[in-house]
């Protein structure tokens, strides 16, 4: 029964357009600063790369590390930053962790080897699964055919969990959880259920509108100011 819960309710906050995940991904996408350039360490960072003494960070001062978003903290254009820039902007002034960085992470942080590789094998599989051509790499063309057939999966998963008189569909009284809150929502039909074809289409809007989300440099300005 754990298991079946354990699958269950991360298919349905998928469906119904996962609005804990996504404000929670707009929180992680607010860039945060360490606490190694926190602003009340600015003059040991002045004081370690500004070579020529001038008061300000050209961006060949700066290690590669630090230079890839030196646009976004020389607001001003004028090719170097200061103190009240580097201060506004250190949030920028560090390198950023990707969601592949977890396969670092599992590697080089674990306290129980046989969980993290049996952790990573999951990752490996599924990766494999993607690579429909056996290739090596993985493709959008491939990447969407996944995301489809995981749509497809998610879908079978709740009939099978909530159609309890196994007519193929969910009924108002068979819906649970999330499902049910947004019923009418995922009853495209207005029919009274809510099929297999209907899950389908919920799951693939949702997986294809973030996938399409872009962040530009307005709006990352723009969150960060708030």
């Amino acid at each position: 029964m754990l298991r079946k819960l354990g699958y269950l309710v991360p298919a349905v906050a998928v469906l119904v357009g996962g609005l804990v995940l996504a404000a929670d991904q707009k929180a992680r996408n607010k860039p945060t600063a360490p606490a190694s350039l926190l602003p009340h360490d600015l003059s040991q960072l002045m004081e370690e790369y500004d070579k020529n003494h001038d008061g300000f960070l050209q961006r060949e001062e700066l290690p590669e590390s630090l230079r890839a978003n030196f646009n976004k903290v020389d607001t001003n254009k004028d090719g170097k930053l200061s103190p009240e820039e580097i201060h506004r902007g250190m949030a920028y002034l560090q390198a950023r962790r990707r969601p592949s960085d977890m396969v670092y992470i599992l590697t080089e942080m674990s306290d129980c080897d046989e969980c993290c590789a049996e952790e990573l094998e999951g990752m490996y599989t599924a990766l494999r699964k993607i690579d429909r051509n056996h290739d090596g790499k993985i493709d959008a063309e491939e990447l969407r055919a996944a995301r489809h057939q995981f749509a497809c999966d998610r879908g079978d998963r709740l009939i099978k969990a909530l159609d309890a008189d196994k007519d193929g569909k969910i009924s108002k009284k068979e819906a649970r959880g999330m499902i049910r809150e947004h019923f009418q929502q995922l009853d495209r039909n207005s029919d009274g259920f809510i099929d297999r074809k209907e899950l389908i289409q919920a799951a693939s809007e949702r997986a294809e509108a973030t996938a399409g989300e872009k962040s530009t440099p307005k709006r990352t300005e723009q969150r960060n100011e708030r």
